[in-house]
Order: structure tokens, then C-alpha cells, then sequence
């Protein structure tokens, strides 16, 4: 009996160690080009990530996640910044001034549909507080949301100031949590939990050496694919298959990166990130507000709030320069994306629902009959 109990103790371990692997670790290798250091969106210099995740009683399933462009005072030192609506069925908050004058001068918030007036508030206290600030009287507040109304009560509004608050104070760089964490504490997609999820590309020298972060927030439907295999309709679980009806929700994408691109090319960055989404199976329903924010951390390109002279200068990456970058945003967006579903574990929330996980020993099978996983 003492046996038997040793070899399940051990199986349990290994089970939660292999369930904590990332698909590349699994042998899933998405795209061609290279990943960062971490394979996050934080390998980008400068950018540190935050969550506070919301677990209480049996129907609080929510949280914050925060990203910072960089540690500095993000509002006299804004950077270039630009947004792409793959589908406007949400509330991207701050969006129309980064449109119009093509920066960010605040951290990115993430968080739940009813919980943007809270961040927002959370944000402007943050931004007036700091040292330089003293004279500020208008604050741009960026935050993005997906409707986690599946599995946490969202109409008890349970994100406070406090929380956003301690998510940005929290931020740092280096290895981020995915899954089940922050603003993808509660979220569904393809009828599996997922959640938060990130993933970068490198550059070859020759095409700059640049590095590009992704940092998705998943909560939409359509026909899942892994890196081109059709696992949705292996496992018979996919939008009008009977088993998935819905595939509303959203999908926040937060692209970073180290390059000296204007808003302009910021934008083009920002739309080719849907067409990650897209090769996840992803369909931007007509419920689904999709949206990517694109910033560049280079410091040379940044925008001064207080400058005296009337003109800027800087150097930008041309347009015949913008491929390599286009091909680094597409894959990070879609390892982002599916890492969000590998990290995700079984929930049950609001009124007793339950969400199972991605059935990763199925999907590896999967995987294998297509001849996807790399040795």
C-alpha cells in the first residue's frame, strides 16, 4: 500500500510537471524564426508585465494584467504607438488619442468588460502621482477587456483601483506567468479555459536583429488549429459543431517591440498580428472585439511631452525593412495565443460552470498524426 501511494505521489508530479511545459517544450515549434530569451513578450528591452489574479468563493474569476512600455515616466517619455480593430465589439479605452496623434503615454491595461472605469481610474492616479507629473491635467488612459461573464461575476465589479494599482507596481521584466493569471483569470476560447498568453521573435541581423513581443488576453471562438493541424475538428469540439455554439468573446494582442517604427508602420505591425490570430482558427465573430496595441520601446524614437523645439527628429525603419517584422508578429501572435491554452487548467466558476483545459495528451496525438511535433 506505502508502494502504491509513493508511484501515484510520483505520477501526480510528473503530470504537474508536464502539464506546466510550454508547447515548445513539447516538441511544438511554431514558425521559423527564433524566440527571445524567455519567449515573452518582456524580451523586448524595457517592457515588464504585471498580474493580479481574482480567485475568491465560487464566482470570482477575474483579474488585472498590466504592461509597461518601460520603467520610466511613460507620460513626458511616451513612445510611438498605434491600434489595429480586427472586430470593435469591445471597449478599448484611450484608443482614439493613440489613433489620432500615433503615441501611448500610459501603461496598457487588461482587464474584464466592467472593469475598465476602475483601471482607468487606477491609471490617471498612477500617472498624476509621479514625480514630474505635478502640473498634468489630462490623462490618457489605455485599457482593453474581454468579457469573462462565463465564469466570474462580472456585475459585482470586483477589480478596485487598488488591485490595478498593485498590478502596475508588480510589473517586471523576465519570465511572465500565462494561463489562468490576471485579465485571463476567467476566459474561454474554443470551448477550452484560456487565458493569458505570450511569445516573441528575433531577427536575423541581417534584417536587424530586432526582437518582437506578443501578449495576448484570449477569449474568443472559432475552429482551433495548432500549428496548422485541425485539432477543433479532431476533437469534434469547434464553433456550429454542436458541441460549441458560441464563438463571441474577445481577444486583447499587445505588441511590443524594439524597432524604430512610427505609428504609421506600427499599424501595418498591428494588423498582420491578426492574421495569427486567424491561424489559430480564430474568426473575429460578430461578438468579438479584437484588438492589437503596437508600441516601439526604441528610445530614440520617442516623444518628448515637454520639448521646446517645435520639430522632432529621429531615424525610422523604412517601409522595404517592415516584412522581416511582419513574419515575427504573425508567429509570436500565434505561439501566444496557443500558449494560453496549453497553460490554462480546468476551471469552475459563476452558478457551477466548468471549463476543461485543452486535452494537451490529446492534442499531442493529434499533433503526431500530422507529423507536427519536432523531435
Amino acid at each position: 500500500m506505502h508502494t502504491k501511494v509513493i508511484i501515484l505521489f510520483l505520477t501526480l508530479i510528473t503530470f504537474s510537471l508536464w502539464s506546466q511545459q510550454r508547447p515548445r517544450e513539447l516538441g511544438i515549434k511554431i514558425g521559423v524564426l527564433p524566440t527571445g530569451k524567455f519567449n515573452t513578450i518582456t524580451d523586448v528591452p524595457g517592457v515588464k508585465v504585471g498580474h493580479i489574479t481574482l480567485v475568491e468563493g465560487s464566482s470570482v474569476r477575474t483579474g488585472i494584467t498590466a504592461i509597461l512600455p518601460h520603467d520610466g515616466n511613460i507620460f513626458q517619455d511616451k513612445v510611438p504607438a498605434a491600434i489595429f480593430v480586427g472586430n470593435g465589439f469591445g471597449k478599448l479605452a484611450g484608443s482614439t488619442q493613440v489613433m489620432e496623434l500615433g503615441n501611448l503615454e500610459t501603461p496598457i491595461v487588461l482587464t474584464n468588460t466592467l472593469s475598465v472605469s476602475a483601471a482607468m481610474d487606477a491609471i490617471i492616479e498612477y500617472t498624476l502621482n509621479l514625480p514630474g507629473n505635478e502640473n498634468v491635467q489630462s490623462v490618457n488612459a489605455v485599457v482593453g477587456e474581454t468579457n469573462d461573464g462565463y465564469l466570474n461575476d462580472i456585475r459585482g465589479r470586483h477589480v478596485k483601483k487598488d488591485h490595478v494599482l498593485e498590478a502596475i507596481q508588480k510589473a517586471k521584466d523576465g519570465a511572465v506567468a500565462e494561463g489562468n493569471v490576471g485579465a485571463g483569470t476567467g476566459t474561454v476560447s474554443f470551448g477550452f479555459k484560456a487565458g493569458i498568453g505570450t511569445a516573441s521573435r528575433v531577427l536575423p541581423k541581417a534584417s536587424g536583429g530586432y526582437t518582437v513581443g506578443v501578449l495576448a488576453q484570449t477569449n474568443f471562438g472559432g475552429v482551433l488549429q495548432v500549428d496548422g493541424a485541425p485539432v477543433g475538428e479532431e476533437l469534434k469540439k469547434y464553433f456550429l459543431s454542436g458541441q460549441v455554439e458560441n464563438a463571441d468573446g474577445s481577444c486583447m494582442i499587445v505588441v511590443a517591440t524594439d524597432a524604430p517604427l512610427d505609428s504609421r508602420n506600427l499599424e501595418r505591425l498591428a494588423q498582420r498580428a491578426m492574421m495569427g490570430l486567424a491561424k489559430t482558427g480564430g474568426i473575429a465573430s460578430n461578438g468579438s472585439g479584437d484588438y492589437v496595441i503596437a508600441f516601439s520601446t526604441d528610445e530614440q524614437v520617442r516623444v518628448k511631452h515637454e520639448k521646446k523645439e517645435q520639430t522632432d527628429s529621429a531615424s525610422f525603419l523604412r517601409n522595404d525593412a517592415m516584412s522581416p517584422l511582419f513574419l515575427a508578429v504573425i508567429e509570436a501572435t500565434e505561439e501566444a495565443i496557443i500558449n494560453s491554452l496549453f497553460a490554462a487548467e480546468t476551471m469552475k466558476g459563476k452558478d457551477g460552470r466548468t471549463v476543461e483545459a485543452l486535452p494537451k495528451q490529446e492534442v499531442l496525438k493529434i499533433l503526431k498524426k500530422y507529423n507536427m511535433i519536432v523531435k
